[in-house]
């Protein structure tokens, strides 16, 4: 039997940076989880054991320190693409590099004022940004995960599909939990990421608050299309929706009332929803 090597590629994963700008009268820090992935002619490793073409990953990370220490890291958007030019451009046998960065959610310390150099954790919500890179192309993607948001009404959920297996009733107003992962492509290199970052972000949520739903489906597809026109710098969104359901609690049992004010909260199982938009060309 005759077996050949189909598709390889390899990388170095969650490398962790944390970077301190000290400016005279703040400092700001970014700290990033990142991940490196190539794709190219490494052949000879996996089949001879032949590592003159192989990149150690000791030297990607090494890399991700080195680069950190040289530019501003104002942005994951931007030093994912510094990093996936820098393996591209020394490397003539690598064919593609993508590069994943998680961001930590640090802000500042309220007291008396934004603190100077005291911060606290955002909360579970990170933000993310992904290059890839070829020699034709580049894409660059942002995104936010682990976005947790709930409100306690305008959300309903009828009329679906019933078979024998069926026991959820219909429901005209319940509590909407969900736990969001978020990506978008963009359209160009040059963009301002903070700011379509935020615009994205702020419009999603603003949408999740005040959208009367009627599946979680509709509101992910009205919370896509509000991000698509808060950034005109974006040409797809891609999202998921993890639907957390808050389940009313059988208060009678015991001789109470439930006055649809006691539930009891679940993580798993959870349904997921997702959908990519994209404009219209």
């Amino acid at each position: 039997m005759h077996v050949r090597l189909a598709a390889q590629k390899y990388g170095k994963c969650s490398v962790l940076l944390c970077k301190v700008t000290r400016h005279a009268s703040r400092h700001d820090i970014t700290e990033l989880t990142i991940d490196i992935e190539l794709e190219g002619d490494f052949s000879e490793s996996y089949l001879q054991g032949d590592n003159r073409r192989v990149i150690a990953t000791d030297t990607m990370k090494n890399t991700v320190y080195a680069l950190a220490a040289e530019q501003p890291l104002d942005d994951a958007e931007s030093f994912t693409q510094s990093l996936a030019a820098h393996f591209l451009d020394r490397n003539a046998h690598v064919t593609a590099v993508a590069v994943r960065a998680r961001a930590s959610t640090w802000r500042r310390i309220d007291s008396a004022g934004a603190h100077p150099h005291a911060f606290i954790d955002g909360g579970p919500a990170s933000r993310t940004a992904c290059t890839r890179a070829t020699r034709v192309e580049t894409i660059v993607q942002g995104g936010i995960v682990g976005l947790q948001l709930l409100k306690t009404s305008d959300s309903a959920f009828r009329d679906f599909l019933r078979d024998e297996f069926t026991t959820l009733p219909d429901v005209d107003d319940r509590i909407f939990a969900t736990v969001i992962n978020a990506h978008w492509t963009f359209s160009s290199r040059a963009v301002d990421w903070d700011v379509a970052y935020t615009s994205i972000v702020d419009s999603m949520i603003a949408v999740f608050a005040d959208h009367k739903s009627l599946a979680v489906q509709q509101t992910l597809f009205a919370m896509g299309d509000a991000a698509l026109k808060s950034c005109s710098a974006i040409k797809s969104v891609h999202l998921e929706m993890q639907n957390q359901h808050r389940i009313p609690f059988n208060l009678a049992s015991i001789g109470k009332q439930n006055r649809n004010e006691i539930f009891i909260t679940t993580r798993e199982p959870y349904g997921l929803i997702t959908a990519t938009l994209e404009r219209d060309k």
